[in-house]
């Protein structure tokens, strides 16, 4: 399959976190040799790539970057430059680019239009309701009834969830996001869901506007604390493929009953959505319900999916640029994956930041085992650079083995490793 991939082609992975050192550590391993960059990046990903400065966030300036780099590919990490409408800039000045434009990432960025989509093409979801006014949004909390489930309607960096086991939490959620502006014009309404009763499963595909290619079901722990207690996090670790899961079956069904509605339904609508799409699952006795979709590679999802990948990233990504994806079938390595974060301290509420982070062989990061940045930072201090904590999730460990046992136990074995003041992590990740 000719793809037509310049020789050595010029590839930014636009993000900071886990999600993009795992994107570029797999990138590296395309033997169409890229040269890598990332913007802004972080120090793991230092190792692999040249990070590119953008200090203001603006769309604009790093077109204006893409262009004097002559970048061939940009691949979209977060959700915010997505929702921004950076795919939209690129194609616009002819770059290529992999994400969904602003119209598709709308899936993301607001709860509400992802609703009404799924209530349009039929497809299976919690029943909710959305919400401006907190006292009317009280008084349906009062007539629901609890467990009920709060979430803010726009982007809230993972955090804008509140499973509510009491008709008081809920209505504490609302008074703090609409009448307290907790995520800012993220909050200003809200959306509020029956309580899903199952099991979670993250469900990526590789989209193009021909075909969605599934890939390997992964599990992410959201709870900050071990057995699943505490506050929503971005996640706290994960494990691919899900021991309890059968994952053709699913992939079918998750297929047939969710994806390809969607995407008649955003064709329909005359929007072309190229990318991942993510989908948040709960495995009820009824079968599977979306709890949220997200309109790029989950984070720490990727961290456990991407190294079970055997076929070449770099040829993947193309391919759906190119609307070619049905052409690639992917290839998966039958091993195991565990992804555990190391989180600073007071996550996810107030991280504490700014801690030097010490490990064995932390001055070779490129010979690291799979462990990848997301909140750290290079601090000189008397002419001696120190590693610091930068986030609230500061790293994640990976273990990979023929079996769940061993890559958690290498993945645990890894954390042990690494220390700073406060680590946090879950011990019951991949049980």
């Amino acid at each position: 399959m000719d793809l037509k991939i310049p020789q050595k082609p010029k590839v930014l992975v636009v993000g900071s976190g886990g999600r993009e050192h795992a994107l570029i550590w797999k990138l590296s391993q395309s033997p169409h040799q890229p040269r890598l960059y990332a913007a802004p990046g972080n120090p793991g990903m230092a190792e692999r790539a040249e990070l590119l400065p953008w200090p203001s966030g603006e769309t604009a300036e790093l077109i204006q970057l893409i262009k004097d780099y002559s970048i061939d590919l940009v691949v979209v990490g977060p959700e915010a430059p997505l929702a921004a409408g950076l795919v939209d800039a690129c194609l616009a000045e002819g770059i290529r680019a992999f994400g969904p434009t602003q119209a598709g990432a709308r899936l993301e960025s607001s709860k509400a239009f992802a609703k009404g989509l799924m209530a349009d093409a039929g497809i299976p979801t919690a029943a909710s309701q959305t919400f401006v006014d907190a006292a009317i949004a009280k008084a349906y909390i009062r007539q629901q009834g609890a467990p009920i489930v709060v979430k803010a309607d726009g982007l809230a960096a993972g955090k804008g969830v509140v499973v509510a086991t009491t008709v008081a939490e809920a209505e504490a959620a609302v008074e703090d996001m609409l009448a307290g502006g907790r995520f800012g014009q993220a909050g200003s309404q809200v959306v509020i869901e029956s309580f899903l009763r199952g099991r979670e499963v993250s469900l990526m595909f590789f989209v193009d506007n021909k075909t969605a290619v599934a890939m390997i079901p992964a599990r992410d722990y959201k709870r900050v604390q071990e057995g699943d207690m505490g506050p929503n996090t971005g996640g706290m670790g994960a494990i691919a493929p899900v021991p309890d899961v059968d994952a053709a079956t699913l992939v079918d069904e998750v297929t047939w009953r969710i994806v390809q509605p969607l995407r008649k339904r955003l064709q329909a609508l005359d929007i072309a959505y190229r990318g991942v799409l993510y989908v948040g699952l709960m495995l009820t006795a009824e079968g599977p319900y979306v709890v949220e979709y997200n309109c790029r590679f989950g984070d720490p999802e990727t961290q456990v999916v991407l190294p079970l990948l055997d076929s070449d990233l770099l040829e993947v990504l193309w391919a759906v640029t190119a609307d070619r994806l049905a052409e690639l079938p992917l290839r998966w390595r039958q091993d195991t994956a565990v992804c555990v974060v190391l989180a600073a301290p007071g996550y996810p509420e107030q991280p504490r930041v700014g801690t030097e982070i010490q490990w064995p062989g932390a001055d070779s990061m490129a010979d690291s085992p799979l462990l990848f940045h997301a909140g750290t930072a290079w601090s000189l201090q008397a002419s001696q650079r120190l590693l610091q904590t930068a986030g609230g999730r500061v790293m994640g460990a990976v273990g990979m083995a023929p079996d769940v046992e061993n890559a958690r136990r290498i993945a645990y074995a890894l954390s042990d490793q690494i220390y700073f003041e406060g680590k946090h992590l879950r011990r019951d990740i991949g049980l």
